[in-house]
């Protein structure tokens, strides 16, 4: 009888911890920290202000390194690159999508799109048709030529998103790509990554919209104090937490 395989998680956060050094204040922003995320798997990072989600985040995409502990992505231990390296892997691994959107506003859409794609060695043409494919399946083919100063909020943030996806990286980590929104934008983004979660796209978003993080992702972190003190299924976490300092957090956010 034939063995199954086991396949590795996608992503793997082994004993992260990180201090920051304020005059002669010292902050612990990540305390043993260990997590997996499968491939194709959506994790909502989710806790309060300073509770090191978007450190987390930083470390797990190469911008940011911890003093002890290790992260595997694919295979590859990118906490042993050296600088030129990590690099490297970042701009074919890695997409970024920011609290802000980041976009040049002389260039249109499509223009966006491309920027990190001169990083690579694809030829004109097929950096053109990544940009229109990766605007296509956000839903702003009809936008393609426009300039950021001509979308809504929603629409440049859908333009960050597809920026990130035309790198075909192995990773999203939008750090709350909602929080600059209105009210009335927020929706068409969150749907936009959920319909990418549903392609088998893996992403790490940190988010507080909690009903968002209970309908459309297949597990939710929750940090505190540096440290992840639950993670689990959506029904679990958000609805039936463990943690007293998971339920205070919860209540705070719903008000």
């Amino acid at each position: 009888m034939q063995e199954s395989r086991v396949v590795p998680p996608l992503v793997s956060v082994k004993g992260l911890t990180k201090t920051y050094t304020r005059g002669k204040e010292k902050l612990e922003v990540l305390v043993n920290v260990n997590l997996d995320v499968e491939d194709g798997e959506f994790l909502a990072l989710m806790g309060p202000s300073g509770s090191g989600k978007t450190t987390l985040l930083n470390m797990i995409g190469g911008l940011d390194r911890p003093d002890s502990g290790e992260i595997v992505i694919d295979g590859e231990t990118i906490t042993a690159l050296g600088q030129g390296a990590l690099t490297k892997w970042q701009a074919g691994n890695v997409g970024f999508v920011f609290q802000f959107y980041n976009l040049l506003p002389v260039l249109s859409a499509a223009q966006n799109v491309e920027v990190p794609l001169y990083l690579t060695n694809l030829s004109r043409a097929h950096r053109q048709r990544n940009a229109e494919i990766a605007l296509e399946l956000v839903g702003l083919a009809d936008r393609m030529s426009h300039k950021p100063g001509e979308l809504s909020g929603g629409q440049q943030q859908r333009v960050a998103i597809a920026r990130a996806l035309a790198m075909d990286p192995k990773v999203m980590r939008p750090d709350e790509p909602t929080s600059p929104l209105d009210p009335e934008l927020v929706g068409e983004v969150l749907d936009t990554m959920t319909e990418l979660s549903g392609r088998g796209i893996t992403m790490l978003v940190v988010t507080h919209e909690i009903g968002f993080a209970r309908s459309s992702c297949d597990a939710v972190a929750i940090m505190v104090d540096g440290g992840i003190i639950e993670h689990g299924p959506p029904g679990d976490v958000l609805v039936k937490p463990k943690e007293e300092r998971s339920r205070a957090f919860l209540r705070s956010v719903i008000g």
